[in-house]
């Protein structure tokens, strides 16, 4: 449980990111041991009493919880009422399940790593009272992956006698590949993400992808676990010296990677965070607000350019403030919708053209106001073969309204393509409607086909949504596909809305891997994030331009430039990752086999 405090503690909000690098000593020294340390009771009726106290903590998580999501859903300020009662009630579950399951080492094992998720993912629990149960049940899962990393790497170090600083490290990293993978993914909060900010240690995931450094900080606690006693085994001096070696190694190419990077002129950016939290008892003229609101500041921030910049090339609004209409678009065979008042085709026809028109129009009359080409979020309606379709999008807007003709409209949109279980889409609701129901969202969105290149002055803008840039492999693989269709990516750009999370620790965690990406690809990235944290960051990992502060309004003009250095994780992708998630398969087939 050391460890899993220690490494909560080394992320945000703490954010005390030393204590990372010996957060999972505890855990290697258990792997270390001969014997896993346990404690046996044998008074049966003794035992009875925990599984009451658990009862108990329980039934009072539950109501904190629905207390936590009341006063939340409210508005109310006094949100540390809640919290308290909250927390108290995941400790006493904590305590309750510690002392009933302190016989079995995994369990424990469990029980921490369940712990630290929902500590450090606790944001999870904001947006609506039932999201807190698939916050419940991420860390119940993610918990595993701690005592599968013990037992996994016991098997390398008891079984097959391998070194505890090679066995460690890899185990991880696999498992870590795996997590990013299993059930849609999802890597927020992970080890390698306390470090965001030191950028020449990260330098390597150009190589490796974030995974890379993953592997060393492992490595390292590793090296610190070998170095002390255990069991009858006295102090060591030796690990110290490829421990040193490797962070010496890393940064030495940190170093390297950083040093005269040569750029060439890119882009100059506004990007607009207006601050609007979302919620889901918004009055009835949150639209109008919204858009006058975006416009008001959008005009401060092109005088501001005048002063800077002396011009400015593209605007930025985030995910899905883009609310003055809802974008309709729609196919030649797009069939009439059930719902429809006039079945006929011709008259679906006429509604659907007219509509998409006046759509358009709206979207161009916006970007005229500025006279300059926007890219904003927006929630588009389609009508297909396939009937209605809601997708989350970001277009490329221009004054002249060209984007929006037949030959360009395709290219001038990008439909996110990996949507969010449980909060843009609701799995097997076509089979099971009633299933949307426990969504705060009226309807599920579909996913995109394919990524897209929004060309602005000869530049390659590659455009991601929200949680995209959480996963490496979704951004790589944008960026790879792009390539191969001739189209070179040189920009990133993310817009996102992470107003359901209230200014929590949810904004850094976001933050910090948009930090890894660009580094992985060697990309510039700009975030437009709503409620904050937006950001310019260059494709070594520095943001740039001061950070948009959560839960406050905030203009930046970023001057991005593009990068020329080439990245082997871009050409080559999780080939580090993947090779130790081989090895950990390979452990668990021993360890099998043993039992």
């Amino acid at each position: 449980m050391i460890g899993a405090v220690l490494l909560w503690a080394a992320l945000p909000p703490l954010g005390i990111w030393p204590l990372a690098w010996i957060a999972p000593v505890w855990w290697v020294m258990l792997i270390r041991s001969e014997k896993l340390p346990q404690m046996r009771t044998t008074d049966r009726p003794a035992r009875l009493r925990p599984w009451i106290l658990l009862t108990a903590a329980v039934l009072y998580f539950l109501a904190g919880l629905a207390v936590n999501a009341w006063f939340h859903s409210r508005q109310y300020r006094l949100y540390w009422i809640a919290d308290t009662v909250f927390w108290l009630g995941l400790l006493a579950i904590f305590l309750a399940a510690a002392r009933l399951w302190a016989s079995h080492p995994y369990r424990c094992l469990w029980l921490a790593g369940m712990f630290f998720w929902m500590a450090a993912l606790q944001w999870l629990r904001l947006p609506f009272w039932a999201t807190g149960f698939g916050w419940l049940a991420l860390g119940i899962y993610f918990g595993c992956y701690l005592p599968v990393f013990v037992g996994l790497s016991r098997v390398g170090v008891h079984f097959l006698r391998l070194p505890v600083i090679l066995v460690a490290p890899v185990v991880y990293t696999g498992l870590e590949l795996a997590q990013a993978h299993l059930l849609t993914g999802m890597t927020m909060g992970c080890l390698e993400h306390s470090q965001y900010r030191w950028t020449m240690l990260i330098q390597i995931s150009d190589l490796t992808g974030c995974y890379g450094v993953t592997f060393l900080m492992m490595f390292v606690a590793a090296c610190l676990a070998r170095m002390l006693p255990c069991d009858s085994r006295p102090w060591a001096l030796w690990p110290l010296a490829p421990a040193a070696s490797l962070v010496a190694a890393v940064l030495a190419y940190g170093h390297f990677r950083t040093n005269n990077v040569e750029t060439d002129p890119g882009l100059k950016i506004a990007l607009i965070q207006g601050n609007i939290d979302i919620q889901l008892n918004n009055p009835d003229n949150i639209r109008e607000i919204t858009d006058a609101h975006y416009r008001k500041l959008t005009d401060l921030a092109l005088d501001l350019a005048l002063a800077q910049f002396r011009q400015i090339d593209l605007i930025v609004w985030p995910e899905t403030v883009f609310c003055r209409v809802n974008w309709v678009t729609g196919d030649e065979d797009a069939i009439v919708p059930a719902d429809f008042p006039d079945p006929s085709q011709q008259a679906f026809r006429k509604w659907l053209d007219s509509w998409k028109k006046g759509t358009c129009d709206v979207m161009t009359e916006t970007a005229r106001r500025f006279g300059l080409p926007m890219i904003v979020g927006i929630s588009r309606q389609h009508y297909g073969a396939q009937g209605p379709e809601t997708f989350n999008s970001a277009v490329l807007i221009t004054p002249d309204g060209s984007w929006c003709e037949p030959g360009r409209l395709e290219q001038s949109y990008y439909d996110k393509m990996h949507l969010v279980m449980f909060g843009e889409y609701m799995p097997f609701v076509k089979s099971v409607p009633w299933l949307q129901s426990l969504s705060p969202l009226g309807t599920s969105s579909s996913p995109g086909e394919k990524p897209k290149g929004l060309m602005l002055k000869n530049i390659c803008l590659v455009p991601n949504i929200c949680y995209e840039t959480v996963l490496p492999h979704v951004i790589r693989n944008q960026l790879v596909a792009l390539r191969q269709e001739g189209i070179e990516p040189r920009i990133l750009v993310n817009v996102t809305n992470d107003g359901w999370f209230w200014g929590s620790n949810e904004l850094e965690q976001h933050l910090a891997c948009g930090v890894f990406r660009t580094v992985e690809c060697r990309r510039p990235m700009v975030i437009a994030a709503n409620t904050g944290i937006s950001a310019s960051i260059d494709a070594s990992g520095h943001i740039l331009a001061d950070e948009g502060p959560r839960r406050e309004t905030k203009l930046i003009l970023a001057d991005v430039r593009l990068d020329r250095r080439e990245s082997w994780y871009l050409r080559h992708g999780d080939w580090f990752a993947g090779t130790c998630l081989v090895a950990t398969l390979l452990l668990a087939c021993v360890g099998i086999r043993r039992r």
